[in-house]
């Protein structure tokens, strides 16, 4: 594992992909179609959503944070009267085992059980106060089958990550869609983000406004020192907010782990159409 980044970044790098493939790839589409999620919002707001109960649109709004909330509104709590949060975490896991059961067929089943273990056990020590998305999902039961757990274990936590995340976003002062105008301005492209989050031309330019007004990006919409600086400031945040489980482990440990969950990480990362997770291109 690197020296040139938190030990907490790196490994989210590994293991992001092993979470997102449900929600990207054609077989988790198909699960959701069949137990009655039609359409991407549909599919991607229960399924995420479900370890939260049967909610209205607000705390989801909350707890996603970049998505505009006439997008999640569009989805919830309509969705409900399709699938149960209870149905909606059965198809997760289901299209997570096919998914993985296909792109991990030839990775040695014991390096498999080395990182769903290793997570598993990183997931119960986990601190989960104020990080809601993090504790509804570690509160599940644990899956039975290795691909299940593998997947559910790197979703704890990669949505425990991404509560801190949020939190220090809003500490440095960032709504939903100025975070996503202020990384696009860096390194990803609107184009592709923009319609995935739901806002509209004219909110994404009032935030890009709000956002020269203050300092973080210029006229032209590039990003300022200053907004440099304090992006850098909140990613190390983030990474303080993750590290804490990770502190006790030796380092020949985290290594240990990062060998095995390099090429699961790799094979998922390969078919993943799109990267709107932020995740460098270099993984």
């Amino acid at each position: 594992m690197t020296d040139l980044v938190h030990p907490a970044r790196a490994l989210w790098w590994l293991f992001e992909p092993v979470h997102a493939v449900t929600y990207f790839l054609p077989e988790g589409r198909s699960a959701f179609e069949e137990a009655g999620l039609h359409g991407r919002l549909h599919g991607y707001f229960a399924t995420r959503a479900a370890p939260l109960g049967a909610v209205d649109a607000p705390p989801v709004t909350a707890a996603f944070f970049n998505f505009a909330p006439a997008m999640v509104e569009r989805a919830l709590p309509e969705v409900w009267n399709h699938a149960s949060p209870e149905e909606a975490l059965a198809v997760r896991l289901k299209a997570s085992a096919t998914i993985l059961g296909r792109l991990l067929e030839h990775v040695d089943k014991n390096q498999v059980e080395l990182v769903a273990e290793t997570l598993e056990q990183a997931a119960t020590r986990l601190d989960c106060a104020g990080r809601v998305l993090a504790a509804a999902n570690a509160a599940l039961p644990r899956p039975s089958g290795l691909y299940e757990r593998l997947w559910q274990a790197a979703t704890v936590m990669r949505e425990h990550r991404g509560d801190g995340h949020v939190a220090a976003l809003v500490a440095a002062g960032l709504d939903g869609c100025e975070a996503l105008v202020v990384r696009c301005a860096m390194d990803m492209r609107r184009e592709m983000i923009q319609p995935l989050r739901g806002w509209t031309d004219a909110e994404w330019e009032a935030a890009a406004e709000r956002l020269v007004e203050r300092g973080w990006l210029t006229a032209e919409g590039t990003v300022t020192e200053l907004g440099r600086i304090r992006h850098q400031t909140l990613e190390a945040a983030t990474d303080l907010a993750a590290a804490r489980v990770w502190d006790d482990y030796p380092r020949a440990e985290l290594d240990r782990l990062a060998a095995a969950l390099k090429p699961i990480s790799a094979l998922c990362r390969s078919e993943l159409p799109i990267n709107p997770m932020g995740l460098p291109d270099n993984q």
